[in-house]
């Protein structure tokens, strides 16, 4: 109990002391499927990271699906340049990487299993690449908005990087940072497979490799929540339903 208040007051100092922040959207834009705010301010019980997996596309896809995501939107990270356009970050001069910006309620879900679903979704081993997509632009991250978060992705990568060594493949190379600041993407991108004439695209190559776990994990969606991702099955993002999956699975 002393470790869950602990745990609770590092991430209330960190909302209240970090330096970090997202640049807001010049207009209110609601998400597609989720009807909620995209640049709403977070609540007592909500946090914030931003996810790296290759073409935000069909990244973004996978997230909104799970219970307790608040929105999701897609835009650029990591780089330099100020409000960079989507033709800038593609030249891949601009530094910045595509990502997957995830509100989430803590009361439904942990970042353990949203850490999960990043492993799980692309291969993190590919530098800068992701499938037939090369580039800086889609490399894999996870940008963190406090240090607990922070300790979290590296603890979980540090695991994941096991499993993946007794599988065969090689050493991850998704960049890991704190604080960093993001851009929304051009509104014709947000919720892009959701919308009517999309093309159905995504890079991702999963590894099939489960990620089982790590230290301090603290998972609360149900195991069935995860037969909704079959990563056996090629671009399992694309083939399931754009409709979030139902939290009340026995």
């Amino acid at each position: 109990m002393i470790k869950k208040i602990i745990e609770y007051l590092k991430i209330i100092i960190d909302k209240l002391y970090s330096d970090r922040s997202t640049v807001k959207h010049k207009k209110k834009l609601l998400h597609t499927i989720l009807k909620n705010d995209l640049t709403a301010t977070l609540k007592d019980n909500e946090q914030e990271i931003l996810f790296g997996c290759g073409c935000f596309w069909g990244a973004e896809k996978g997230f909104w699906r799970l219970p307790g995501v608040i929105s999701t939107a897609v835009g650029y990270a990591g780089g330099e340049k100020e409000n960079p356009s989507y033709k800038e970050v593609c030249s891949g001069l601009t530094g910045h990487t595509e990502v997957v910006r995830v509100v989430w309620n803590n009361n439904e879900i942990d970042l353990s299993d949203l850490l999960k679903l990043f492993w799980e979704c692309h291969d993190p081993t590919q530098g800068n690449r992701q499938g037939n997509d090369s580039g800086s632009q889609y490399r894999s991250s996870i940008y963190t908005t406090n240090q607990h978060q922070l300790s979290k992705a590296i603890e979980s990568k540090n695991s994941y990087q096991k499993e993946l060594k007794n599988n065969g493949f090689g050493e991850i190379t998704t960049e890991i940072k704190n604080d960093i600041k993001f851009y929304f993407a051009e509104d014709y991108h947000q919720q892009y497979l959701a919308k009517p004439g999309s093309r159905p695209y995504c890079s991702a190559m999963p590894t099939k490799v489960i990620f089982k776990g790590f230290n301090g994990a603290n998972f609360k969606l149900n195991e069935k929540i995860w037969t909704y991702y079959n990563w056996e099955i090629s671009h399992c993002i694309l083939r399931g339903e754009n409709t979030p999956i139902e939290s009340n699975l026995q």
